[in-house]
């Protein structure tokens, strides 16, 4: 597997763009596109909320048709919380990229990140379309990764190639989220490109798994929000063969998405509000896969281990206390071993030790901050 530059744009056939609006009163980019030349096979997941933004309540309906061809994105505005009318723009804005790209609008899906509750300015987004769609580039990858951005500080991107059956394949991905980001989803965005041939069974079964093991796997704050959404599109312009199996071939793929994710689900957490420190937490000797990323959940999740990393302070206690708080009968202070790197470090390792099988799992968050308490007191 080989790095590349790129992001979403490094896959064969894919174009992107970003461009500034207006949503955002700061006049800083905050619309962005992506679009296959040629339809994809798509798959994605959302926020596990009951309370879900306008655009995801399209999005997950359209992408049960399993193609696509565009994403539109804007940033500064989560049009939640915004009744029939929010509902209505969505479903709009999505007419409006079809309508350029001569495709039904259900090949559409649209998505929004920024302040919940305030009406979104669509007019702009009618405005602005016609440049964003006019400055689509198969060097615009960087564009759309940063006019997806909110509080983050850095653009989040990544771009591997490997090889499948002979044939050069390219996977790409952007994304964004740096606070209110917790496993199940977050306030973060990630949009996945490949030019590999795959079935979109295949690709959903991929997705779900790359998804557990990375965007559900990393916490800032532990708050859920209403408009967290990854996807996954493939144009299968690589000529590969088709993947309709997990067989080598899927493993190969599989491999590559995961890092991807990963990759992406970690320049997350390292963005984190007011984030000084990185932790990866890793439990292992858990029943099975779910109770041990619960458990190391449960101490990325804790103000207190949090608070304890910021300041540079390897309170053990309050990493017992945190899987303690689970309540789960078998694990005691007498079966559990915890160890830490040091935490004076920017990266700091705590792993826990336990005897009920042979499950583990890997969770990474990032310290709380007194920046941290400023970003979100001041965000409006």
């Amino acid at each position: 597997m080989k790095i590349v530059k790129g992001g979403v744009t490094a896959p064969k056939g894919f174009l992107a763009n970003g461009i500034a609006s207006g949503i955002k009163r700061s006049g800083k980019t905050d619309l962005g596109v992506i679009v296959s030349e040629v339809p994809a096979v798509t798959a994605g997941v959302f926020t596990k909320s009951s309370i879900k933004a306008a655009p995801l309540e399209v999005s997950m309906k359209h992408i049960k048709k399993g193609s696509g061809r565009a994403i539109l994105v804007n940033s500064g505005n989560a049009n939640c919380y915004t009744g029939k009318t929010g509902l209505k723009h969505a479903q709009d804005s999505c007419g409006l990229i079809a309508n350029f790209l001569g495709v039904d609008p259900v090949n559409v899906l649209v998505t929004s990140t920024g302040i919940i509750g305030k009406p979104l300015a669509y007019n702009k987004i009618v405005a602005a379309a016609p440049s964003l769609i006019k400055g689509l580039s198969s060097k615009g990858g960087g564009k759309f990764a940063r006019a997806i951005m909110t509080t983050d500080l850095k653009i989040k991107e990544i771009a591997v190639e490997i090889t499948i059956g002979g044939r050069k394949v390219t996977i790409g991905g952007s994304g964004k989220g740096s606070g209110m980001v917790a496993p199940n989803m977050a306030t973060m965005l990630g949009f996945v490109t490949t030019d590999a041939a795959i079935s979109v069974q295949m690709l959903k079964a991929a997705l779900k798994r790359a998804t557990d093991r990375s965007f559900n796997s990393i916490t800032v704050d532990g708050c859920m929000s209403t408009n967290d959404m990854v996807t996954v599109q493939a144009n299968g312009l690589a000529e590969n063969k088709k993947i309709v199996k997990e067989d080598g071939d899927f493993k190969k793929f599989y491999q590559a998405l995961e890092f991807v994710c990963i990759d992406l689900a970690k320049k997350i957490v390292r963005d984190g509000e007011g984030a000084t420190k990185f932790l990866t937490i890793h439990v292992k000797g858990a029943a099975h896969e779910t109770q041990a990323r619960e458990i190391a959940k449960a101490i990325a999740n804790s103000a207190l281990v949090k608070t304890a990393a910021f300041g540079s302070n390897p309170n053990w206690g309050r990493v017992g206390a945190a899987v303690g708080s689970l309540g789960i009968n078998k694990i005691n202070e007498h079966n559990m071993k915890i160890t830490f790197s040091p935490f004076d470090k920017k990266e700091i390792a705590i792993k826990v030790e336990l005897p009920l099988g042979r499950a583990s799992a890997t969770v990474y968050t990032c310290d709380f901050s007194y920046e941290y308490v400023r970003i979100n007191g001041e965000y409006n």
